[in-house]
């Protein structure tokens, strides 16, 4: 399977199978779409005229060459091997330390910290539970992981601390090792905080959706003045702390900034270099959710960005945005790749009482209650259902060029636009699929940047797999 996308005046082909991303000219990108259907003869009467024979045969010859060494027309090897897409074992939690918050974002998904409930905090007793719970269920994996998260995780951080003291003993008594990443507003976040996140190595993600008036409108605090100056000045004391290093900046656009690539610049003109905005999961009736109507906007957005990063790049700034850090080399594992995230059957949320969810976004939807980490229970079954919701099962991935990157996308998402997570919603993975283009050019820009010196001009499809 091909992709063929122009960006910027390239043409650029993904060899989907393999991965492999070519730049090619235009005999060549007329080429692809005969190769294998036409005789050689045919296609060489088809082109007269317009491009000379050598130069036909020569670019069959180089496509002919690509496909044997599996860089074209790769056979999908991935197919039947879908009983891989997770084994069964949990490798990370989602503890909700607090359903309460101290803001009121008018787009949270989990209303406003509470997920539909009371203020709840966890007790240290079930946060212990969750974590022996992981360890119970992780089998064989060594590196698990744990995401701090709420409402707002730090207006219980003295059940924290105790979470990641109990998790370095158990670790070691156990023969794991934790990796613990926090989810906050930042608007606790004082020095005593920040020496505690950098003296135990935890990574942090912080929220703030870009220019003053975007981030004010949709994050106000309870009384609703703004929360963007108390925020920005804990991040960014906060990030000067531990050198600009293990953070995230992570925003929210919606329908009353699809000028979103300006909020990106604004937070990379604060000094970020680690950013991610992601679009705003809304019901259809909210005035701020996304529209089909939007896409064009959007799309336009995501092409501008990853011009302005190239330059960013070529002006000796490496910001990065979450989006387009793909590998084109390596790529994810193969459970990855077939089902993604893993919600349902590998990571898990926790609620406040122990409550079992298949992920954060799920969390209260008591149809997928999988169990209570104080008891033990869970819910093979729905598990198991979980680790069916893959790119050969769900609807029109199969047939997708982005499958492998977008690995069939979010869970919640089809869940809650389309009532299964069997079928994913059509605007997201539209947005997906122009995130990817942006992100292998921008990829392949930057390694054709990094490589001019040995680099032959774009002609013929190269093997330029990243």
């Amino acid at each position: 399977m091909l992709h063929k996308f122009e960006f910027d005046g390239q043409k650029i082909v993904l060899d989907v199978h393999s991965g492999t991303v070519h730049l090619v000219d235009e005999l060549a990108w007329e080429l692809l779409d005969v190769y294998g259907r036409e005789k050689e003869e045919e296609i060489i009467g088809k082109f007269r005229g317009r491009y000379k024979p050598a130069d036909v045969l020569e670019a069959l010859d180089e496509i002919k060459e690509l496909e044997r060494e599996g860089r074209l027309f790769s056979p999908d090897s991935c197919r039947g091997e879908d009983s891989l897409a997770g084994q069964g074992v949990v490798k990370s939690l989602c503890l909700h330390l607090a359903h309460s918050c101290n803001l009121r974002c008018r787009y949270c998904f989990a209303g406003q910290g509470r997920f539909g409930g009371a203020d709840e905090l966890m007790p240290v007793e079930v946060g212990r539970a969750a974590l022996d719970f992981l360890i119970a269920r992780s089998g064989g994996r060594k590196h698990l992981e744990v995401d701090f998260f709420g409402g707002e995780p730090l207006l219980n951080f003295a059940v924290l601390k105790e979470l990641v003291d109990y998790g370095r003993r158990l670790g070691r008594e156990k023969g794991k090792e934790f990796k613990f990443t926090l989810t906050t507003n930042a608007l606790l976040l004082d020095g005593e905080i920040a020496g505690f996140l950098n003296r135990e190595n935890i990574s942090v993600v912080l929220s703030l959706d870009g220019r003053r008036e975007v981030h004010d409108a949709m994050r106000p605090a309870p009384g609703g003045n703004g929360s963007y100056d108390l925020a920005l000045a804990r991040i960014k004391s906060f990030v000067d702390s531990r050198a600009g290093k293990n953070y995230y900046i992570r925003g929210t656009y919606t329908r009353r900034n699809l000028d979103f690539c300006e909020d990106v610049l604004h937070l990379a003109g604060l000094g970020f270099e680690h950013i991610s905005v992601e679009p705003v999961v809304a019901p259809a009736e909210a005035d701020y959710s996304l529209r089909d109507e939007d896409l064009p906007l959007l799309f336009a957005q995501y092409e501008r960005l990853a011009g302005e990063l190239l330059r960013f790049r070529q002006a000796g700034r490496a910001v990065s945005f979450f989006h387009f850090n793909i590998d084109l080399e390596g790529g994810p594992c193969l459970p990855k790749r077939l089902s993604g995230c893993g919600a349902g059957s590998e990571y898990l949320a926790v609620a406040p009482n122990g409550d079992l969810y298949p992920c954060h976004q799920f969390v209260g939807r008591k149809k997928y209650l999988m169990g209570n980490v104080t008891c033990g229970r869970f819910d093979t079954a729905l598990a198991g259902l979980f680790r069916k919701a893959h790119i050969y099962s769900k609807e029109g991935c199969a047939a997708c060029w982005a499958k492998f990157h977008c690995s069939g996308g979010c869970h919640a998402n089809a869940e809650m636009f389309n009532g299964s997570i069997f079928k994913p919603h059509r605007r997201e993975c539209l947005l997906i699929r122009k995130r990817l283009e942006c992100a292998i050019y921008f990829k392949l820009m930057e390694a054709l940047s990094q490589k001019e010196a040995r680099h032959p001009a774009p002609g013929r499809p190269e093997s330029n797999a990243f």
